[in-house]
């Protein structure tokens, strides 16, 4: 079971609020240059943060994911990014995002390092993965920094929709115990 705080010497991440709704949309939710490469479009309006906050809210309730608030360490009310684990049986996938004014601070870096190693500390998962757009070099940076290995190239994987309407190349990452 993944703990409902994880505290890094940067970062507090922490499950999400009602509250986080518009202070995530003011963060990032409408910056397309932070959503170019993730699989939903950026919001419109305050409605569709309050509605993604709510299925965070209600994913924690079942355990069916784990989305973490990532927020700068004595500043909890200010959101900063997400990142999220997927149990899938014996692996998690993980997925992140962080706003742009906090991007080559190594800030999800070390959430993404620190997640993956409570992950890998339980003992039902032995994998961890995830998937970035085969242009997404940022985001390969980041994983490989957090200690994931390149696996290989999946084919037509991953719908980014700010980019286009056809699935694209991912690669895939991992770390393993």
């Amino acid at each position: 079971m993944l703990p409902t705080s994880i505290v890094t010497t940067r970062l507090s991440l922490r499950e999400p609020r009602v509250s986080d709704a518009s202070r995530l949309f003011r963060a990032y939710t409408t910056d397309t240059e932070v959503t170019r490469y993730l699989v939903w479009r950026p919001h419109k309006a305050i409605k569709e943060a309050e509605e993604f906050i709510a299925i965070c809210i209600e994913a924690w309730g079942d355990r069916s994911h784990f989305p973490y608030v990532v927020t700068l360490a004595g500043n909890e009310q200010a959101p900063i990014g997400m990142v999220e684990a997927r149990p899938r049986g014996h692996m998690v996938d993980v997925g992140y995002v962080l706003a742009r004014q906090f991007w080559g601070q190594g800030i999800m870096t070390e959430a993404l390092a620190e997640l993956t190693e409570r992950c890998l500390a339980q003992p039902e998962y032995y994998r961890v993965q995830a998937t970035c757009d085969v242009e997404n070099l940022a985001s390969a940076r980041l994983l490989e920094k957090a200690g994931f290995s390149r696996e290989g190239r999946l084919e037509r994987y991953a719908l980014h929709p700010n980019i286009g309407p056809e699935p694209r190349a991912c690669f895939l990452y991992a770390r393993c115990r």
